[in-house]
C-alpha cells in the first residue's frame, strides 16, 4: 500500500524498483548540490580572477574552518531530518509533525550558540594555524561575515532536508537554481563594481541563502501541510528531544570531527606557503564537483533506509545496497577518465592563475586522488545507511579514524613530503574508513535479521 502522506512530486521509495527510486530521488539532490557548490566555486573563480592568488588562497584558509562552525549546524539539521523520513515511512502524523516542531527549536538554539563562538573564536584559530601574515586579514573578513548568518544556511539546510524526508527532492534543487543566479550576480556587483573584496562574496553567498529559505518555507506552507505543525506540537517531548538531539548531534559531531582534521591538515598545508594554499583551493573545489554524484546518492540512500527502516523493510536495505556500490564504481571509471584528461585545464580555469606551482599541483591533486572515488562512494552510503537505520554512536568511529590520521599526516609526513602527503593522505584514510563501516553495516543486528528469505514487513503503510 502506498505511504497515504504521499503528496504531488513526491518519489515513493518503500515499493517498486529500487534503482530507479533511488536515481529518480538522487537527481535532484545532485542538481542541488551542483548549483549550491557552483554559486562557491563562483566566488572562488571570480577572487582568483580578479583579485588573485593571494586572495584566493584567502578563501582557502577559511574552507576547513567554515566547515567546522557551518558543518555542525548542517549535520544537526541532516539528523533531525532522518527522524522525519522515519516518523513518514511508518505512516504516524502526529509524530511527524512533533520531529518538525522539535528540530525547529533545537535548530535555532544550536544556530544561535554556533555564531557566538564563532565570532569569538575566529581570529585566534586563524592564527593558531599559522596562516600567513599577508592574507590573514583578508581571511578574517571572509569568514567572520559567512559564520555571522549561520541561521540563514541551517534554516535553508533543514528546509530542504524536510522536504527531502517526505519525498520531495526536486523543489529545493529549483530554488537553489534561482539563487545561484542571484549569488553569481551578486558576486559580480559586490566584487568587481563595487570593491568589496573577499568580503563581498561572503554577503552574496548569505544573501543568495536566504533567498532560498524564503521560497522553501512559503512552499511548504502552501503545498506541503504535513510538515506544518500546529500550537500543540510545540509542546516539549522528552522522548522526541532524546531521539532528535540523538541522532542531530551524532551527525553534527560526526561532522565537525571530520573539519576539525581538515583543519588541522589546513595547518599543515598553510605551512608550504600560499601557491601551495591556492592550489589546494582550486583543486578541492574541482574535487566538490566531481564527487557530488556519489554524495547525491548517498544523501538519497539516507532517505530511502530511512523510510524502508519506519516500513520494517530490511531485505529491501540490503538489495538497494549492492545497487548503490555498483554504481559507484562505475561514476568512478568515469571521473577518473575526465580527470586525467582534463585536470590541468580545469585548475587553471577555476585559479585563474598562471604560476606554474599552482597549476601542476593542483592537477596532480585530482589525477591522484580520482581513482579513490571507488572507496569514498561506498564509504558515504555506508554511513548514510547506518544514520539512516538510526545508528547514533558506530559512524562516528569512522570520523574518529579521520581525525586521528589526518594529525599522524601532519606530524609524520607533510614535513617530509610536502604537498605530495597532503594528496594521499584522504584516499589512505578512506580506505581504513570504508572497511570499518562496512563491517558495521553488515553486523547490524537489523541488517543481519535480513539474510535469509524475505521478511513480509509488519507495518501497516
Amino acid at each position: 500500500m502506498k505511504n497515504k502522506f504521499a503528496v504531488t512530486k513526491n518519489i515513493d521509495m518503500i515499493q517498486g524498483p529500487i534503482f530507479r527510486s533511488l536515481v529518480l530521488f538522487a537527481l535532484p539532490l545532485l542538481g542541488s548540490n551542483i548549483f549550491q557548490q557552483f554559486y562557491n566555486t563562483m566566488d572562488t573563480m571570480i577572487v582568483g580572477n580578479y583579485l588573485g592568488d593571494a586572495s584566493l588562497a584567502a578563501i582557502g584558509v577559511c574552507t576547513p574552518i567554515y566547515d567546522l562552525m557551518v558543518g555542525f549546524a548542517l549535520g544537526i539539521g541532516n539528523g533531525l531530518a532522518i527522524v522525519t523520513a522515519r516518523s513518514f515511512g511508518s505512516g504516524d502524523r502526529e509524530q511527524l509533525k512533533r520531529s518538525v516542531a522539535s528540530s525547529m527549536v533545537i535548530g535555532l538554539f544550536s544556530s544561535l550558540v554556533i555564531t557566538v563562538i564563532a565570532q569569538v573564536c575566529l581570529y585566534p584559530l586563524l592564527r593558531l594555524l599559522n596562516t600567513p601574515a599577508e592574507i590573514i586579514d583578508e581571511a578574517y573578513s571572509y569568514i567572520s561575515t559567512v559564520t555571522l548568518f549561520v541561521i540563514v544556511m541551517f534554516a535553508y539546510n533543514l528546509c530542504a532536508g524536510l522536504l527531502r524526508a517526505v519525498g520531495n527532492s526536486f523543489m529545493p534543487l529549483m530554488f537553489l537554481i534561482l539563487s545561484s543566479v542571484v549569488n553569481i550576480v551578486l558576486d559580480i556587483v559586490f566584487i568587481t563594481s563595487l570593491g568589496m573584496g573577499v568580503r563581498g562574496a561572503a554577503v552574496a553567498t548569505v544573501i543568495s541563502q536566504g533567498i532560498s529559505v524564503v521560497l522553501c518555507v512559503v512552499y511548504i506552507f502552501k503545498k506541503t501541510g504535513i510538515l506544518v505543525p500546529e500550537r500543540r506540537h510545540f509542546k516539549a517531548d522528552p522522548g522526541m528531544y532524546r531521539e532528535l538531539l540523538g541522532q542531530g548531534f551524532s551527525m553534527g559531531f560526526m561532522s565537525s570531527i571530520v573539519s576539525a582534521g581538515s583543519v588541522i591538515l589546513q595547518y599543515g598545508i598553510n605551512g608550504l606557503g600560499y601557491l601551495i594554499i591556492a592550489a589546494h583551493t582550486s583543486a578541492r573545489k574541482l574535487y566538490l564537483f566531481s564527487m557530488m554524484p556519489l554524495s547525491s546518492m548517498g544523501m538519497a540512500f539516507s532517505t530511502f533506509v530511512s523510510q524502508n527502516k519506519g516500513a520494517d523493510q530490511g531485505a529491501r536495505i540490503r538489495r538497494a545496497m549492492k545497487c548503490v556500490y555498483l554504481y559507484d564504481v562505475v561514476v568512478t571509471v568515469i571521473i577518473t577518465a575526465v580527470m586525467w584528461v582534463c585536470a590541468p585545464g580545469l585548475v587553471r580555469w577555476i585559479s585563474g592563475s598562471g604560476e606554474a606551482v599552482v597549476l601542476e599541483n593542483g592537477a596532480r591533486y585530482l589525477k591522484v586522488v580520482a581513482p579513490f572515488y571507488a572507496v569514498l562512494g561506498i564509504l558515504l552510503d555506508t554511513r548514510f545507511a547506518l544514520q539512516g537505520l538510526g545508528r547514533k554512536l558506530l559512524p562516528l568511529v569512522s570520523s574518529i579514524i579521520e581525525f586521528f590520521g589526518k594529525i599522524l599526516f601532519v606530524i609524520l609526513l607533510i614535513p617530509r613530503f610536502a604537498y605530495m602527503a597532503v594528496i594521499f593522505c584522504e584516499p589512505v584514510i578512506w580506505c581504513i574508513m570504508t572497511v570499518q563501516l562496512v563491517y558495521t553495516f553488515y553486523t547490524d543486528d537489523y541488517i543481519r535479521s535480513f539474510r535469509g528469505p524475505e521478511r513480509k514487513s509488519s507495518k501497516v503503510l
